[in-house]
């Protein structure tokens, strides 16, 4: 990577992407519909004209820019279609246009839907690539169009494109009113680093690998989230259960939950499997329960790397809600 393009710079991953090349001496044009420190260009991905000038002489492009779920509750389906979907699409074509090597997408595994969400009294749902996707909302909906979009551009233009579908890594408050009033909210991120959360710091570097092999695999999906400890057979207790199997794999950790009032969830409905994006992108997250298990012994508090120290919380929303940060 010599210069690269990162769209959604003053947002979480945007800014963290940014920041990260800035630090290794890779030149960086960000574009975002605000300002910040790395916004170069302050632009819809919609505005062919400033996209196409903010491509010229990129060999790489980081597409993070997106409408997220929180944002259904404040903007329109067709919201979500122009910037998700359109967004994308003229991303591509100007990528495409500009010679560009490498165009790594940021998708999300809310793709799947209601494919992961697996009733009580079932096994838990193993989530890996092969799970067909069922989406549930317009947010799902829209990243799993612009996934075929990239996809579409690779076959008909050979665009090497790589699809990473992340996990949560935002450090606002849960979604969820009961996980809100049921857990503190370092105390149900821990609980997610089981199954279901990565660190920004590790998504980062998972963008990274994804760039570096980009022109050897052409095209690929992968599942980016901390390496879980379980494994195919703990899935029937896990949603009965899922204290009794935390405490099989780490039987140290009610005292350490029990010194910071914490509590571990009673289910766990998923295991996101990340083996695909180490095996073939050479990715290595260093963030697991196990490491957030270690700080916490050590300091009482949710370890964190520097770059998510430095991108903060951000929040999605200018207004503030009754029900909820996203009442969704």
């Amino acid at each position: 990577m010599k210069k690269v393009l990162v769209t959604g710079s003053a947002g979480h991953l945007g800014e963290a992407l940014a920041w990260t090349l800035t630090k290794r001496n890779i030149g960086c044009i960000g574009i975002d519909i605000k300002p910040s420190t790395f916004t170069t260009i302050e632009a819809s991905i919609n505005d062919r004209e400033s996209v196409c000038h903010a491509m010229r002489r990129v060999d790489t492009v980081f597409h993070a820019a997106t409408l997220h779920k929180p944002h259904i509750i404040t903007h329109s389906k067709q919201d979500f279609i122009d910037t998700n979907i359109t967004g994308t699409e003229i991303l591509l074509e100007a990528a495409i246009e500009s010679k560009v090597q490498r165009f790594i997408f940021t998708s999300t595994t809310s793709t799947y839907g209601h494919a992961m969400s697996a009733p009580k009294g079932k096994p838990a749902i193993w989530v890996n690539e092969n799970l067909v996707p069922l989406v549930k909302n317009i947010y799902g909906a829209s990243k799993l169009a612009a996934e075929n979009l990239c996809r579409l551009a690779h076959k008909e233009s050979g665009l090497n494109c790589l699809i990473l579908r992340t996990s949560r890594f935002f450090p606002e408050e849960d979604d969820s009113a009961i996980v809100r009033s049921g857990f503190s909210a370092d105390n149900s991120k821990a609980n997610e680093f089981l199954n279901r959360r990565a660190e920004l710091s590790d998504i980062v570097e998972s963008h990274l690998c994804a760039a570096r092999r980009a022109e050897d695999i052409g095209f690929g999906l992968y599942i980016i989230s901390a390496t879980s400890p379980f494994n195919r057979y703990d899935l029937n207790e896990l949603n009965q259960d899922a204290m009794k199997v935390v405490k099989r794999y780490f039987p140290y950790y009610e005292e350490i939950y029990g010194r910071l009032g914490w509590s571990m969830t009673g289910r766990l409905d998923r295991v996101y499997d990340n083996s695909k994006a180490q095996q073939e992108l050479g990715w290595q997250p260093h963030y697991s329960f196990e490491t957030v298990l270690d700080g916490l012994r050590k300091t009482g508090t949710l370890p964190r790397s520097d770059v998510t120290s430095f991108v903060g919380t951000k929040g999605y929303h200018e207004k503030t809600f009754s029900n909820g940060p996203f009442p969704v």
